[in-house]
């Protein structure tokens, strides 16, 4: 099984930006796609960022991420069917009592305009990860004044990702060859949950005591004083600049300043 949220090495365009581009790049993304509803520009945002992955050489490792996209999407169609009752009834879902669940029109907009927010917002965030060193990462933290425990744990929440996800298939695959059958589809797949979080829960906490003792013993808080300077060219103030000339058109269109034919 491929990692997800794991550095991929290369020369592409966005690997030759600077670390702090990338984190505006990321943020400017998350601001713009909040302060947007509009399905079209979202769907626009996500192109973008698609286009600007396969550039950089990072398409295939972006794609890694379709999964949760589509597993997120389902289950945000499913809580707004069940929670939204705006706009015209399209068809009744399920019977409860003397009526039925009915999916409007309302829910449907809803669902599909958070499931592409959430496209920007990951996408974007994943460029960052997969693109960047962890030094690069944690020295740009540090010079936006991150105190060095917030940058580690976010570092090491980044990091384990992949970590867990390898050691969730191993603990998967032992159970198998040990003659545990949760059964096949959807109901076989959630029975296969609860077996495997528990080991891989106790596994994680025992790797998170090994790893302060070690981070202790490396003084990484003495380490983290040393801050290497941040050097922008070309592509870095053509990368802000267009992050920012996105959020200043998101801006115009919620303030009612520009208004677009669709």
């Amino acid at each position: 099984m491929d990692d997800i949220m794991q550095y991929t090495p290369g020369n592409g365009l966005f690997h030759r930006l600077n670390a702090m581009t990338k984190i505006i790049f990321a943020v400017g993304m998350l601001i713009a796609a909040v302060m947007t509803e509009n399905q079209y520009i979202l769907a626009a945002m996500i192109v973008f960022i698609v286009a600007l992955a396969a550039v950089s050489g990072l398409g295939k490792a972006l794609l890694k991420q379709l999964p949760i996209l589509i597993i997120l999407s389902v289950l945000l169609v499913l809580l707004t069917v069940l929670t939204m009752k705006d706009g015209n009834t399209l068809f009744n879902l399920i019977p409860i009592g003397d009526g039925y669940i009915p999916v409007t029109t309302g829910a449907i907009l809803f669902a599909v305009t958070m499931s592409l927010r959430f496209a920007v917002l990951i996408s974007s965030f994943q460029m960052l990860v997969i693109s960047t060193q962890p030094s690069e990462l944690v020295n740009a933290l540090y010079i936006l004044r991150v105190p060095s425990d917030y940058a580690l744990m976010f570092l090491i929440a980044i990091r384990f990702i992949p970590t867990l996800q390898r050691e969730g298939v191993r603990i998967n695959e032992a159970q198998l060859s040990r003659g545990y059958n949760p059964g096949g589809g959807l109901i076989g797949k959630i029975k296969q949950t609860g077996p495997v979080m528990l080991p891989l829960m106790l596994n994680s906490l025992s790797k998170a005591d090994t790893l302060g003792l070690t981070i202790d013993m490396r003084g990484y808080r003495k380490a983290s004083e040393n801050k290497r300077k941040i050097k922008y060219k070309a592509a870095d103030i053509l990368m802000i600049a267009a992050v920012l000339a996105i959020i200043v058109l998101m801006a115009a269109i919620a303030l009612g300043l520009l208004v677009l034919p669709i």
